[in-house]
This record gives structure tokens, C-alpha cells and sequence, in this order.
């Protein structure tokens, strides 16, 4: 059985097992439409599925995922922003409450910000492009952590490029004026999927402390 097949047997046991007993709720969120209450940026890594790692039901969350979860800034008349147009429709169409920005540990993307890109051969790529719009997050560990290990370093970037992005969500009219209404709350979290720990960023000090 190759890739494909094993996913789509995983989805006729969904249809026999989990579907089948929740048949209502799948009739209700098709019938009332869906009303999530939080939207979740989060990274493209195959290894950290919010849905598993938050044990997340259908209809929660209004979910957005892409390289190193980040939420590029307000640009006026920008062009294609799949993220941004995400985000919009969540706060002005759904009207969610939280938007969790959800960082993790080992991600690829900042991996490749801080040592330096992408294999030589990718030509054209995109992503370092990408990965520029949280370069403030490598230049704040340079800055702090000049002679720290690697190792050190990455997951402390990791944890600043989600900060980064909470920064660049404040550049929206639409999104900074629901905060200061206090009808919309941010967050950043932050994931160790080796460690099974989940860190939640406390803005009073400043830093990640566990949930």
C-alpha cells in the first residue's frame, strides 16, 4: 500500500468510525454553517497537526498553516496574500475572538533563516523571500545570544519569529482596532513535539512560560 492508499483507507475508517457517530454534528456545522470562536496560524510541518497536538473537533477552529506560521505585515495594496486574506475572513467574516499564533521547536523554515537559505540547487526559490519578513527575529538573537550554540540560538528564534508576527498582525486597521476594543485577543504559543510541551508567551515579562 503506498502513501495515497493508506491515506484515503485512513479516511474510510474516519467515514465508518469517527463520521458515523457524529453524524449530527457534521449535519449541524453543514446546516448552521461554522461559528469557530479561534483562528490558529500555524506551521506547514507535517510532524505538528494543531488538530492532533490541541486534540481539536471539527468546526473549533478556523485554521491557517504555512512555512514557519508567519503573518506577514499590513502592505496597503499588497498582491496575493493566502495568510492575510486567511486572517481577514476569520476577524471580519467570523468575527473569532483568539487568534493563536503557534510556533514550534526543529522548524525547518527558521532553520533555514538562521544558517543561511536553501540548497544551492533550488532555483528560484521562495522561501527565503519569505522567510525574510521575520528576519527581525534573527537579528533580536544575534543581538542577545552572540556566542550561545546553535541549537540554542534556533529555538530562541523560533519563539521571536512568533513575537514578530503578533507585531505584524497589530499593523492591520481591522485587526488592531478589534484589540483595543477587547473583542479580539492574541496569542502566542509555542510547541516541542519531542518534549510534548506546550509554551504560551506572557506579555507582562516578556517571555514563554508553560502552559
Amino acid at each position: 500500500m503506498d502513501e495515497t492508499e493508506k491515506l484515503i483507507d485512513g479516511f474510510k475508517g474516519f467515514q465508518s468510525g469517527y463520521f458515523k457517530e457524529h453524524s449530527s454534528q457534521f449535519k449541524k456545522l453543514v446546516s448552521e454553517g461554522q461559528s469557530p470562536k479561534v483562528a490558529l496560524v500555524a506551521c506547514s510541518d507535517s510532524r505538528v497537526d494543531p488538530a492532533i497536538v490541541l486534540s481539536v473537533e471539527p468546526g473549533q477552529i478556523f485554521m491557517v498553516r504555512n512555512v514557519a506560521n508567519i503573518v506577514p505585515p499590513y502592505e496597503g495594496e499588497g498582491t496575493y496574500h493566502g495568510t492575510i486574506a486567511a486572517l481577514e475572513y476569520a476577524v471580519r467574516g467570523l468575527t473569532v475572538e483568539h487568534i493563536i499564533v503557534m510556533g514550534h521547536a526543529h522548524c525547518g523554515g527558521i532553520q533555514a533563516l538562521m544558517e543561511g537559505g536553501v540548497p544551492e540547487d533550488w532555483e528560484q526559490s521562495y522561501i527565503p523571500k519569505w522567510m525574510s519578513l521575520v528576519d527581525s527575529a534573527k537579528q533580536r538573537v544575534e543581538a542577545t545570544l552572540p556566542d550561545a550554540p546553535i541549537d540554542v540560538k534556533l529555538r530562541q528564534c523560533e519563539k521571536e519569529a512568533v513575537h514578530v508576527s503578533l507585531e505584524n498582525m497589530m499593523t492591520f486597521p481591522w485587526i488592531e482596532q478589534k484589540v483595543e476594543e477587547r473583542t479580539l485577543n492574541l496569542h502566542g504559543w509555542y510547541v516541542d513535539i519531542g518534549k510534548g510541551e506546550l509554551l504560551v508567551y506572557d506579555p507582562v515579562n516578556a517571555s514563554f512560560v508553560s502552559a
